[in-house]
């Protein structure tokens, strides 16, 4: 207990005698020692207060201080657990060495990036733990030069991973050669993917755009060239033009579709429904382009069925399954709609066509991805139905396959989640 608190105390004493001796006894000595009371409490109150502002302004200049060694990054010290902690929450990957390239400590995000263990890789060299010269050089130029780095690096093996490394020189503390650096990882691999199908993606739509409106421009010039003279000629040209438009413009939608199912703009919105009469509804509309190649579309889904599905997108799930059928199955051949029930809804399409060559099968569901596309064009389509098919699935929480043998034709079949028997009865 401190000097001031004691005095304030013992002046609270004298305080409540006095009060006493007032009351019972001789009121002027009473009096007298109320009044040395009050002054010595105001006194220890005085003392008290400058005790706490002493206090509290050395407590402001205390400065806590951390043992940031090796020792306290390997969990040792006062700091030990909080830094580990600290380093160990992190995304990034963080490795420190010493002057000899020796791994002093490692976080576990960087041990997993290097597939080892943080504690097991303390103290070995540098070379045990990865071999990529981009690393070693990095760590080198901070130690010997003393400058910061900032390098990409792709490390090979089982999965290729890209990272930014950013290297600075460390002080260490460790006995004469205190030179040390510590270097920080970020993980670019999905970023770097992501940035490639970009690419890919602006690619392929530039090349899908410019085939129809190249012909568009050649059979204007055509027609202002003197073919508007030739009544026959001009009517042929318009049509070919309107075609490819059409077709500029179905890739635009499906575009744009597809960027607002991955975006989720076009949010989905399940409930329990009847399938047949939706499959059905998908099929009439499809039935005059399947008559002009002959083929007959058969709904199998049984009457009673119920499905939990966003309506619309299940119609446009369908719509372009059939479709597909439609344009790449066989002339003369069936088209049809099936559900099966297990642990989930499985909506079956299939089609008695040529098959789809087991190499292509991994590969149908990519944007622009065609098994032939000289009839891919000759067909009319943009290359992304599939794809769509593939996010609307994902986004009611299922997926999308393909079953298909050459020349026994295919089977693309969308899987949903059951709908529970509540939502069946009260359907």
């Amino acid at each position: 207990m401190s000097f001031a608190l004691r005095f304030f105390l013992a002046m609270c004493a004298v305080g409540v005698a006095g009060t006493a001796v007032f009351i019972a006894h001789d009121q002027t000595v009473g009096r007298f020692v109320f009044l040395v009371a009050v002054a010595g409490l105001l006194l220890g109150v005085f003392v008290a207060r400058g005790g706490r502002r002493e206090g509290g302004e050395a407590t402001r200049r205390f400065v806590p201080t951390y043992d940031l060694s090796p020792r306290a990054a390997n969990g040792q010290g006062a700091a030990g657990p909080v830094l580990e902690a600290t380093m160990n929450a992190m995304r990034e990957g963080v490795l420190v060495v010493d002057g000899s390239l020796r791994v002093v400590s490692l976080n576990r995000a960087s041990a997993h990036l290097f597939g080892g263990k943080e504690g097991a890789a303390a103290g070995r060299p540098l070379s045990m733990l990865t071999r990529d010269p981009v690393i070693h050089a990095a760590y080198r130029s901070a130690l010997e030069a003393g400058e910061f780095k900032n390098v990409k690096v792709e490390l090979s093996g089982g999965e290729r991973r890209v990272l930014d490394l950013h290297v600075a020189p460390l002080t260490l503390d460790e006995g004469q050669d205190s030179r040390g650096a510590i270097g920080v990882f970020l993980d670019l691999t999905e970023l770097d993917r992501l940035e490639r199908v970009r690419q890919e993606f602006l690619s392929n739509v530039s090349h899908e755009l410019r085939t129809p409106l190249t012909s568009i421009l050649a059979f204007v010039e055509t027609l202002e060239g003197g073919a508007l003279e030739e009544p026959d000629d001009a009517r042929r040209f318009v049509s070919i033009i309107r075609r490819n438009a059409e077709r500029m413009r179905a890739l635009i939608e499906d575009v744009m579709e597809l960027s607002s199912i991955e975006s989720g703009a076009g949010r989905v919105r399940p409930r329990p429904l009847r399938l047949r009469p939706l499959a059905q509804e998908a099929l009439s509309a499809l039935a005059p382009k399947a008559a002009a190649r002959g083929v007959s579309l058969s709904n199998e889904v049984g009457a009673d069925v119920v499905v939990s599905a966003d309506p619309r997108r299940l119609e446009q799930m369908l719509l372009n399954l059939v479709d597909n059928a439609v344009k790449f199955g066989r002339e003369g051949g069936t088209v049809s709609v099936r559900h099966e029930r297990g642990a989930r809804d499985l909506i079956s399409v299939s089609d008695t066509g040529e098959g789809i060559p087991p190499e292509h099968l991994p590969r149908v569901f990519e944007r622009f991805y065609r098994v032939d596309p000289s009839r891919s064009h000759e067909q009319g389509g943009t290359g992304l139905g599939l794809a769509i098919v593939k996010h609307l699935a994902r986004a009611h929480g299922g997926e999308v396959s393909v079953r298909s043998e050459p020349g026994a034709g295919s089977t693309f079949t969308v899987e949903l989640p059951r709908a529970t028997t509540r939502e069946e009865e009260s359907n």
